[in-house]
């Protein structure tokens, strides 16, 4: 366990990428976005997606948590089991973070009427109804897929190459683009939206967790046979 601690600090001794730019994207599309809601003149709910700025963040938190660190913890000699747990304990007290301060903003929306201008970024209504606890977990398992699709990226590239992490790219895009066809040949959109909707936000919270293990799953195995 101090080993995987110590792994946590080292990630964390670049703040300005784990603490401040976060915050700093996160202030600034909020910002942005309560001075648009403030010119709009009509005295209607307004929804902005920018306040979700600093999640897309983390897939590149993720390529930089690998490619930044993980040569320098190999000069320490850390295990890569120890390295790889470390991390992910770090990325999981960001996502904790990150999804409290939405939580936050989101009572705050509440309490000011969108900012005193009706315009919300954080009070998604149809996430809200399922209860604060389901918006917490949402977002940290949104967060915590995205640190792990770039990590998982970055862990490719370091055993790989280039050329694999294309193909990857590719083939997931091909897949999803396979899906989409038999979908549309079959006409079950509207099955698909109905099993979403009867998913639920929580429902898809946990899914988004099972994709989550899978992935750490695949960039564990991965950076087993990973070079610095």
């Amino acid at each position: 366990m101090s080993r995987i601690l110590n792994v946590v600090r080292l990630q964390l001794v670049n703040k300005m990428t784990w603490v401040w730019v976060p915050l700093i994207i996160l202030g600034g599309a909020s910002v942005l976005s309560i001075v648009i809601f403030a010119m709009i003149p009509f005295d209607v709910p307004k929804y902005s997606g920018a306040g979700q700025a600093p999640l897309w963040y983390f897939f590149a938190l993720g390529l930089q948590a690998l490619t930044l660190t993980f040569p320098f913890s190999q000069a320490l000699s850390v295990t890569r089991r120890d390295f790889f747990l470390g991390t992910l304990s770090t990325a999981v007290l960001g996502s904790a973070a990150l999804s409290a301060v939405f939580l936050l903003g989101g009572w705050i929306e509440d309490a000011t009427n969108g900012w005193g201008a009706n315009g919300f970024l954080f009070r998604v209504p149809w996430m809200w109804q399922a209860g604060p606890l389901t918006v917490w977990l949402s977002y940290f398992a949104l967060g915590l897929l995205l640190f792990l699709l770039g990590f998982t990226g970055a862990t490719i590239y370091k055993r790989a190459g280039t050329l694999a992490v294309t193909l990857v790219g590719v083939g997931a895009g091909l897949v999803l683009v396979g899906l989409a066809f038999l979908v549309t040949r079959f006409g079950l959109w509207r099955q698909v939206g109905e099993g979403f909707a009867t998913m639920g936000v929580l429902g898809l919270a946990l899914w988004g967790l099972v994709a989550v293990v899978l992935l750490a799953g695949i960039s564990y195995l991965v950076l087993r046979r990973a070079t610095p």
